[in-house]
């Protein structure tokens, strides 16, 4: 199927094609950082304020978990939706540009995701992921998981 182009303010668009520059999309894409997005700024936090202590992307811990309670051998991931692939069945024919990139890219971290918790679990620790959105909707939720792990009732 050949792509549809039209002109929109003198310049040539291709609405299958991505809307920004290579150089907004590069500024785009430098700007995410592995670590401190604000659904977990927002749980490490609210952890804090009720007396919890961790350690964040504890570098000795497999996998790097975005927060580490060690006493209790329980690791805690916060993931994107989009680089982690929540729904990624139904959610990978979203990716119109790149599509081999992305397929593999995105396929790879749900595949590291699964190795890092089967690795963890072998190694006697407790893994709790959360997605970044349902920290953000449901912080209590997540955090009323989060104490019955640390209060022993799981």
């Amino acid at each position: 199927m050949t792509p549809i182009w039209y002109h929109y303010n003198n310049i040539v668009v291709c609405p299958s094609m991505d809307r920004l520059t290579k150089e907004q999309r590069r500024r785009n894409m430098q700007a995410v950082r592995s670590t401190g997005s604000k659904a977990e700024v927002l749980l490490a936090k609210k952890l804090y304020s009720l007396g919890y202590r961790y350690r964040k992307n504890d570098r000795t811990v497999f996998g790097k978990p975005d927060l580490t309670f060690k006493k209790f051998k329980l690791a805690i991931f916060v993931d994107g939706e989009f680089w982690h692939g929540k729904n990624w069945d139904v959610r990978k024919n979203d990716h119109k540009t790149n599509r081999e990139f992305w397929f593999s890219k995105i396929e790879k971290n749900i595949e590291r995701d699964k190795t890092v918790n089967d690795k963890l679990n072998e190694q006697g620790w407790i893994v709790l992921r959360f997605w970044g959105r349902d920290v953000i909707k449901n912080l209590d939720s997540c955090i009323f998981r989060i104490e019955e792990v640390l209060k022993g009732s799981y």
